[in-house]
């Protein structure tokens, strides 16, 4: 093999590479990375912070899934309907699992992409199941509102 060797002389003043001042693309990409980097680090936090506040709430029963459900709070929005369903007390993979596919909803859905019939055929499924006659009043309501 030949090794190519080539002189200053050889090479125009337009072909030489130039590094000047540290200017090159890693160096700028990492520093201007940290602080967003950091916001969404905190963002996470909050997130996670709020949906166990929200998994407290529906296991204290202080709020009902079927509630959740419903209103679709920004912290839920993204969570698996598993997650939200388990987070009732007595209710495990195979009781969540069971009334998904009864309902035809994969367990990994998230809440933000039910549709609307979706949300209230759940909805409606959970109050009769844990006995919120509040909920099933207004899951029947909201029905007929968006049916009419």
């Amino acid at each position: 093999m030949r090794s190519l060797t080539v002189r200053n002389d050889d090479v125009k003043d337009s072909e030489k590479i130039v590094f000047r001042g540290g200017n090159l693309m890693g160096e700028t990409a990492a520093s201007g990375a940290a602080p967003q980097h950091l916001m969404a680090l905190q963002r996470a936090n909050e997130v996670r912070l709020a949906r166990a506040e929200l998994k407290r709430r529906i296991c204290s029963l202080d709020l009902s899934a079927a509630q959740v459900v419903l209103e679709c709070p920004w912290e839920a929005d993204s969570m698996e309907i598993s997650d939200i369903l388990m987070s009732q007390r007595r209710w495990g993979r195979a009781r969540c699992r069971r009334l998904l596919l009864s309902l035809g909803m994969p367990e990994n859905k998230q809440l933000g992409t039910l549709t609307q019939r979706q949300r209230f055929e759940l909805a409606a499924v959970l109050s009769r199941k844990t006995g919120d006659d509040e909920v099933a009043s207004r899951v029947t309501n909201e029905r007929a509102l968006a049916t009419a």
